[in-house]
């Protein structure tokens, strides 16, 4: 087993600066993959490509926005490569992780005669990862699949460990498997077309990193996050190289979630549920994320496996980045108003829960976390309230 030593040493280096490409590999034997983080990657997609897959046709998966800003480039470059590029659209938001978008992205595969060794390319955000990932994982039965990221939450999230999904009108990403990439290229240059809204909804994951693995990473964020903000390549770079490798980690230990894996998901059992319970209208998922992190630290505190002073800590900093770090009032009040059996159904059916218990992934120190079951559901309630 890979040592979970945290990323950042003393010197707070985790890597040279010097590096114009870095360079991480997700160790999982047969299904592991390079994660390539610099600039002008985007445009260097089709030279990377043809080195992983010897298919003669691929599948570029996109949105209409990002096709707009990136689409050219990245189909000029795997044209270079002697690539034939199907390219197929996805709506925009959460609706196009759908069943009825995937049906037509495997039609369209279909025609234009893609076979097993032709990969599907998802070129966009996390929703368009895991749209384009779902197919890759089904069409003919699997076929290559390589992640181009161009949000800060897909590059340091979505886009590594090979979850891949569409939802159901009951549950989000409760139609997916585990399918690892062939290849992650992530281009920090993207981020800087990021709406400001986008850019710190991504944040809300790379702080999860610290609090979860690596409370050196925490103390840099903190001392750092005006320069993540003001977009400083430096910064961005080192932010998604370090959440990168701390996801890797986990990911090499356990790949489908069985124990260790399950710490990614702090801030999520809320997050989810608060998405679903407002349909998916009033949060990104980072914001989202960002709540649920705060009303579960919250939770460990109560739990007395958390130190008060170690929340508060992470709530500052989810407001200094400009996230939200509490249940709106009005959510709260449709909780007060009969909606509350509805909240909590949705939080046992989580996917970490067994049983139907209520399980969280929670911190237990800053750069540490545990699994918990049984959570009373007392201290949740109030745990949903403002400090």
């Amino acid at each position: 087993m890979r040592s979970t030593r945290p990323v950042f040493n003393e010197s707070g280096d985790p890597f040279s600066m010097t590096q114009r490409i870095i360079d991480i590999f997700v160790n999982l034997a047969e299904r592991g993959y390079p994660i390539y983080i610099g600039s002008g990657l985007l445009a260097a997609a089709g030279r990377y490509l043809t080195d992983i897959s010897p298919g003669e046709r691929a599948l570029l998966v996109t949105n209409p926005l990002v096709r707009a800003l990136y689409g050219h480039l990245v189909e000029k470059s795997l044209r270079e490569a002697g690539l034939l590029v199907i390219t197929a659209e996805a709506p925009d938001g959460e609706e196009a992780k759908s069943l009825a978008v995937a049906e037509k992205l495997y039609d369209r595969a279909y025609t234009a005669g893609l076979d097993r060794q032709s990969p599907v390319i998802a070129l966009g955000g996390g929703v368009v990862g895991d749209l384009a990932g779902f197919v890759a994982a089904t069409y003919m039965r699997g076929v290559p699949f390589v992640q181009l990221p161009t949000t800060l939450l897909a590059q340091v999230d979505s886009s590594v460990g090979g979850k891949v999904a569409v939802n159901h009108p009951r549950g989000k990403n409760i139609i997916g498997a585990f399918y690892q990439p062939k290849l992650v290229l992530a281009d920090p240059d993207v981020l800087t077309t990021l709406e400001p809204r986008e850019l710190k909804a991504g944040l809300a994951e790379v702080i999860k990193y610290g609090v979860i693995a690596d409370a050196g990473f925490f103390a840099w964020l903190e001392a750092n996050l005006e320069k993540i903000l003001a977009r400083e390549p430096e910064a961005l770079a080192r932010a998604v190289a370090v959440s990168c490798r701390i996801k890797a980690q986990v990911v090499e230990e356990d790949e489908t979630e069985q124990d260790r894996r399950a710490i990614l998901n702090f801030g999520h059992t809320v997050g989810h549920a608060l998405e679903a319970f407002t349909g998916y209208e009033l949060y990104r998922h980072g914001e989202a994320v960002a709540v649920g992190m705060a009303v579960e630290a919250r939770i460990a505190v109560a739990l007395g496996v958390f130190p008060e002073k170690e929340a508060a800590r992470l709530e500052l900093l989810l407001q200094r980045a400009g996230l939200p770090a509490a249940v709106p009032a009005a959510l709260l009040r449709d909780l007060a108003d009969g909606r509350k059996d509805e909240f909590f159904t949705l939080l046992r059916r989580d996917k970490k829960a067994r049983g139907g218990r209520y399980t969280f992934a929670l911190p237990v120190k800053t750069g540490a976390a545990e699994v918990f079951r049984d959570v009373p559901e007392k201290i949740i309630s109030s745990s949903l309230l403002p400090r």
